[in-house]
């Protein structure tokens, strides 16, 4: 199955009822200073909070059918401030960055001598492999498997992280994994996804941060 195809033999419904309502978590102490943040478990910081807060009220009036988090603290602190009663998923999990977890573009760009990204280069240092795009993009599909059937009953919430909703909404928009690297989301942004005459469609992208935000990975 091609990984940005998620659904070959269950096609989406015409003219599902529901949208896609993708939360990214609030600010972490990593994310502010830009660390790649994968399965590296820390919680939000003060403002962080305040984020998810701000999103909770974004999101008030949808109808949802299923809410879903990442197993991951700052996911579900997210979804909790937000008021949003979430399943955990597994597969909403961060890209696991393997040996630059933790450390910066910039970092790791002076250490490699060019203009290296996790979307172009892959992860991949010394004996310790990170996951591939592909295998992002595979979990993606996995999830929208779930949710997509979902949507012909009511909205439907993921609460997750930057890089894996980039890659998901690529898989969604049914384009290479790698246009992720296309779009950003910043701490706390609410997206909305949904179908345009059939066609997958982003109706809303990285909307509402009511404070400043600070540039970051994940």
């Amino acid at each position: 199955m091609p990984a940005n195809d998620p659904l070959p033999d269950h096609p989406a419904p015409d003219n599902p009822s529901g949208k896609l309502i993708l939360l990214r978590h609030g600010e972490t102490a990593w994310s502010k200073e830009g660390k790649h943040t994968g399965l590296t478990d820390i919680p939000l910081t003060a403002r962080g909070e305040e984020l998810a807060r701000g999103a909770g009220r974004l999101v008030a009036d949808y109808d949802f059918s299923l809410v879903l988090t990442s197993p991951l603290q700052r996911a579900q602190q997210t979804a909790e401030l937000a008021g949003l009663h979430a399943e955990v998923d597994p597969f909403l999990v961060e890209w696991d960055y393997g040996g630059y977890e933790g450390r910066t573009t910039r970092e790791i760009r002076r250490e490699l001598g060019y203009n290296w990204s996790a979307f172009t280069h892959g992860v991949i240092r010394g004996e310790t492999p990170g996951e591939t795009v592909e295998e992002v993009a595979a979990r993606a599909s996995r999830v929208l498997t779930r949710v997509l059937p979902a949507m012909e009953h009511g909205d439907v919430a993921l609460i997750a992280h930057g890089h894996f909703l980039r890659i998901l909404t690529a898989v969604y928009l049914r384009l290479a994994p790698r246009f992720g690297a296309q779009i950003t989301l910043d701490a706390g942004s609410v997206s909305v996804l949904s179908y345009y005459r059939e066609q997958p469609a982003i109706l809303s992208w990285n909307y509402g941060a009511e404070l400043p935000m600070e540039p970051s990975e994940s």
